[in-house]
């Protein structure tokens, strides 16, 4: 499990770990009077799209129109792109070729 996302609010915590597959576990830290929740798991592109992170939603939808892309949504594509390959990174993960 790695740290997948961290959150201010222990409600939206909650969700966020509701949302995810696989091991899980939200722990919370306090610094001085602040406490945020850090919410721990398996790092994949399942997860971090039911959590709304890194424009996974938005990539899709890019990609379920892509025989229509205007240059401006070829510029998109890319920007995700090149965060998702940081994130490969990160996490060990690989950018499936599909989504190139």
């Amino acid at each position: 499990m790695k740290l997948l996302n961290t959150y201010d609010d222990h409600d939206e915590a909650k969700e966020a770990t509701e949302k995810l597959t696989g091991d899980k576990r939200l722990a919370s830290e306090r610094d001085a009077t602040v406490v945020i929740y850090n919410l721990f798991g398996i790092p994949s592109w399942g997860n971090f799209h039911r959590l709304g992170m890194y424009n996974l939603g938005e990539l899709k939808l890019l990609l379920d129109r892509r025989a229509t892309w205007q240059p401006a949504d070829q510029a998109r594509h890319a920007e995700i792109i090149a965060t998702l390959q940081i994130v490969t990174k990160n996490h060990g993960l690989e950018v499936p070729a599909h989504w190139l």
